[in-house]
């Protein structure tokens, strides 16, 4: 399932690694929750609790691929890669 599919078809997280620093300067989305990517390992358990597909992004799409490979290394499957900060918005718009 694409990221796109995830988003039109509803109930999902969306989780933005960037440093909160970074969401003050470029600006952020509404709905998403801020773990930034350093965080990622002490705060697992509030990602893991969350039901359905988890939806990874940040500034360029690296750090939230990150994000997406540790989460798939500790056993989640519905973890994905949103890209970057700016391509998830546009996203969002378009639904």
């Amino acid at each position: 399932m694409s990221v796109e599919e995830i988003l039109k078809a509803g109930n999902y997280h969306l989780i933005d690694v960037r440093e909160p620093m970074e969401l003050e300067m470029d600006g952020q989305i509404e709905a998403a929750q801020n773990i930034p990517l350093g965080e990622i390992e002490d705060r697992k358990q509030e990602v893991v609790n969350l039901a359905g597909p988890k939806i990874f992004f940040c500034r360029s799409g690296n750090r939230s691929g990150k994000a997406m490979e540790y989460f798939k290394s500790e056993g989640l499957d519905e973890v994905y890669n949103g890209g970057g900060y700016t391509d998830m918005a546009k996203m969002l718009e378009n639904l």
